[in-house]
């Protein structure tokens, strides 16, 4: 039996690439095909991918990419459901556990909010992981559920199906371990690939720059931002994107259910200030694009509107929204060495302390432990006494503590002046 005669050649693209040449929407989609199926091999896939690191990609090429991973695998519909629908996406960071408050807040002016997450790799916790600290809590639920859930309640955060975009999860593999993470073409399509086949009518994107975060660069990030927008607006996706500040943790806790407990706290009316803007700024955006412009999400947090629809969220899944959520068996507590100003408190290094202690994986298939992580006394701006905790550090393994204040060494100051004032919201993008 003669095989198939393919269109093109793989390396025929990889050398076009290196050349710098824009490739055509017929050789990218035969690329994505083939390389799904499993004719165009991995070391050639990655050779590509590298050439897309050091040469970019037009606009042109990266919608063409992105539309060819969205054709790879299934694609949702929210057709009928009676409610638009407007999601979020995170670029993430350390403390970051917007989604938790924020899902059941947009739901709760009548919105519907089909959050797909995923689980934490490294320092980045995951909010599945999160909210699998909440007793009976589960991630999977069926599709018809899930459109139940959106149409009772309003909200729904729980895992993506394998189905989305597999041609992603593919090349994602490969640039893990290939040096190309970074390639902004690459983590935009990537990430608005998976977004677009969700279905939403809307999506805002939270862009994290800064030491804790994905993109350390300002204008790099700012770069990634107005590509995804692009992405999301050629597909016919509302789409806009919030550029935030990832210098210093968000909040004051890091870790699976110290995080839900404070997100809680938020939709109860309180929490840290940062926690409560950011919530709140997302909300407006995503209000706004779900034809509510003048919507006051603050007043939603504050009469109880979306702690009601949370309740109903984690008791649609599974999860007691009462019961207790679990704590570490370990617990050690670093007090501040002398008066003065909390100076600085740098993002990374809390964030792989409290990966240190269990609160992260460091392969896909390690479990997390739920009660592990940082919970802050302390931020920079602060003043503090010699002998008033700054942080305390939670494990359920006494020998990992150790190693977590290690990765704290220079992680944080107190001197005589503040640190100067640093917007959360350093830009908007539409």
């Amino acid at each position: 039996m003669r095989g198939v005669t393919e269109a093109y050649d793989a390396v025929d693209l990889i050398i076009a690439k290196r050349e710098k040449r824009e490739l055509t929407t017929a050789e990218i989609d035969w690329l994505v095909d083939a390389f799904t199926r499993g004719y165009v091999a991995d070391e050639q896939m990655s050779a590509w991918a590298m050439a897309v690191l050091l040469n970019g990609m037009t606009r042109s090429e990266i919608r063409d990419l992105t539309l060819a991973m969205i054709a790879s695998g299934e694609r949702m519909s929210f057709d009928g459901l009676g409610k638009t629908t407007v999601d979020k996406h995170s670029t993430g960071g350390v403390g970051d556990k917007i989604t938790l408050p924020l899902a059941p807040l947009v739901a709760s002016f009548g919105l519907a909010v089909p959050q797909l997450s995923g689980r934490g790799l490294g320092h980045t916790g995951g909010t599945l992981d999160k909210l699998e600290s909440i007793p009976g809590w589960r991630a999977d639920i069926a599709p018809d559920a899930m459109r139940a859930q959106l149409r009772d309640v309003g909200a729904v955060i729980c895992a993506a199906g394998a189905g989305l975009a597999p041609a992603d999860k593919r090349l994602y593999a490969l640039r893990d371990t290939t040096g190309t993470v970074e390639a902004i073409p690459l983590i935009a399509s990537s990430i608005m690939s998976k977004k677009i086949a969700e279905g939403t009518s809307a999506l805002v994107l939270d862009v994290k720059f800064g030491e804790g975060a994905f993109m350390k660069d300002l204008e790099l990030a700012r770069e990634l931002a107005r590509t995804m927008v692009a992405l999301g607006t050629d597909a016919g996706v509302a789409t806009s994107a919030l550029l935030t500040d990832m210098t210093v943790p968000l909040g004051l806790t890091i870790g699976n259910a110290l995080e839900v407990r404070e997100s809680v706290e938020v939709l109860a009316g309180g929490g840290p200030a940062d926690v409560i803007e950011l919530t709140v700024e997302l909300a407006r955006a995503m209000l706004a694009h779900g034809g509510l412009p003048d919507a006051d999400p603050a007043e939603a947090l504050a009469d109880g509107r979306a702690m009601d629809v949370w309740r109903r969220m984690i008791a649609a899944q599974g999860g007691d929204p009462d019961a207790p959520l679990p704590t570490a068996k370990e617990s050690e507590t670093v007090t501040a060495p002398s008066s003065g100003i909390l100076s600085s408190q740098h993002a990374l290094p809390f964030g792989i302390a409290a990966w240190r202690l269990g609160a992260g994986r460091a392969r896909q298939q390690d479990p997390v432990s739920a009660g592990a992580g940082i919970e802050l006394h302390a931020k920079p701006g602060d003043r503090v006494t010699k002998g008033q905790p700054l942080f305390t550090l939670h494990s359920d393994e006494e020998a990992r503590i150790p190693r977590a204040l290690a990765s704290l060494e220079g992680a944080w100051a107190i001197g005589e002046v503040a640190p100067a004032a640093r917007p959360l919201i350093a830009d908007r993008i539409s």
